[in-house]
């Protein structure tokens, strides 16, 4: 995800894209009617469902069968397989989408391709410490483009065995960590299992946590983005200079992973951790299902990493993992609120939040479910998280492979530099 302050530089090489093939959208979006709900016929209404996440197309089905048996003048329609961009140029988007709320959705939101969804009731029903995450990914003045639907919390996974076997409490602060990690070698127990063969296990991981929790992303990438062209050397804000301290948190966490993290995946993670060799993972909740297959009494929690030390400076990296929007050129936009408002119903939208890891979006959502995440549920009902900055590049500059360079053993800042001079030629490319 990208910070709202990005129209002018980074962000706008996806939103020139948009445009250079969308071409005449905005004279079909004109032109686009909103048929009223059950208008001439007595047919059921036909709506188009996008949903992109491949793993939730079997709740999504379920769900769409509950509505309708619940009413009969609207049919849904499950897509996950069309070209969403592609549909959107031919003026034949989805009537409702639900999916990852980022970088992908910057140019629709503000290009002014979704509805203001801002009169619905479920507007009012949102955690408003959520708002800010969406406008730092995208904004149109005076829209509400797109509701929440599913957050995701990712910090420090641990196994809850080993700590207490060892007698160690859940660290607080960056010295306190350093010691559980000390101590842990000293027992001849790895520490933190890595997994540096799949390059954005590092961005989400020691990367996002370690800039998370020692710099205010949403003021450093706002400031990244109005210096734009001129980020690099002698700049007021760069990658190479701001980013310093954070890669280097990170290059001493590589000190205790295991031996061979280089070659290890992101399966081999889930499968090793769940066999004990490892006392903690930087992974997202994505990971906790995958090790409870093969370790189902495995006994897990969670924390937030601590980069300083300063308690009060932990966070925890989340993403708005799905979000719900209808396309202005939609006609059919009043039987796809119907829909949304179904999905946004407490019994429909909280089972998807336990059934998948999620923290809920709504003032009255209950806490997540899976005891493994109650680790940090101070933090996300405090809003003390962050959007991660792996996120927050733009997906044409490759961070992941400059971080995993760093984990081979690289110098941290010719990385940075090359960042730093990705970062000014993109905007540079979008001022032209």
């Amino acid at each position: 995800m990208q910070p709202h302050a990005t129209k002018g530089t980074a962000a706008a090489v996806s939103r020139r894209s948009f445009l250079l093939g969308a071409g005449g959208i905005g004279a079909g979006l004109a032109l686009a009617g909103c048929a009223p709900l059950g208008s001439s016929s007595s047919r059921p209404e036909t709506i188009t469902f996008y949903v992109s996440k491949p793993e939730v197309i079997g709740y999504f089905d379920d769900v769409i069968a509950k509505f309708h048996d619940s009413q009969s003048k609207i049919r849904v329609i499950r897509d996950s397989t069309s070209n969403m961009s592609a549909n959107f140029v031919r003026n034949r988007p989805p009537d409702l989408g639900c999916l990852n709320y980022n970088y992908a959705m910057v140019s629709f939101v503000e290009h002014g391709a979704l509805t203001d969804l801002g009169d619905l009731p479920e507007k009012d029903t949102i955690n408003p410490d959520l708002w800010p995450l969406m406008r730092q990914t995208a904004d149109h003045p005076g829209r509400t483009s797109v509701l929440p639907y599913s957050v995701t919390a990712a910090s420090v996974i641990y196994n809850k065995r080993i700590f207490a076997d060892q007698g160690i409490e859940v660290p607080t602060t960056w010295s306190e960590f350093r010691s559980v990690c000390e101590r842990l070698t000293k027992a001849g127990i790895t520490p933190m299992y890595g997994t540096y063969k799949d390059n954005w296990t590092i961005a989400q991981g020691m990367f996002d946590y370690s800039v998370g929790g020692m710099l205010d992303l949403q003021e450093t990438f706002a400031a990244l983005d109005r210096e734009g062209t001129q980020v690099g050397k002698g700049s007021r804000v760069s990658f190479e200079k701001d980013f310093a301290a954070p890669v280097d948190r990170m290059v001493d966490l590589l000190q205790w992973h295991q031996k061979g993290a280089a070659s290890r995946g992101y399966g081999d993670g889930n499968l090793a951790f769940a066999q004990g060799k490892a006392a903690m993972y930087l992974q997202g909740p994505w990971a906790l299902g995958e090790i409870a297959k093969s370790n189902k009494d495995i006994e897990l929690g969670t924390f937030p990493f601590p980069a300083t030390d300063d308690a009060a400076d932990n966070k925890v990296r989340v993403n708005v993992d799905l979000g719900l929007w209808i396309p202005e050129a939609s006609r059919k936009q009043e039987a796809a609120r119907e829909f949304l408002s179904f999905l946004m119903s407490p019994a429909v939208n909280d089972q998807y939040n336990a059934d998948n890891n999620g923290f809920g979006v709504r003032k009255d959502s209950p806490p997540a479910s899976n005891p493994a995440l109650r680790g940090m549920q101070d933090s996300y009902d405090q809003a003390n998280f962050y959007l991660g900055a792996s996120q927050l590049i733009p997906a044409e500059i490759p961070v992941a492979n400059y971080l995993q360079s760093i984990a081979f053993g690289g110098a941290p800042a010719p990385q940075l530099r090359t960042l730093d001079g990705d970062w000014a030629r993109l905007a540079l490319r979008t001022a032209a």
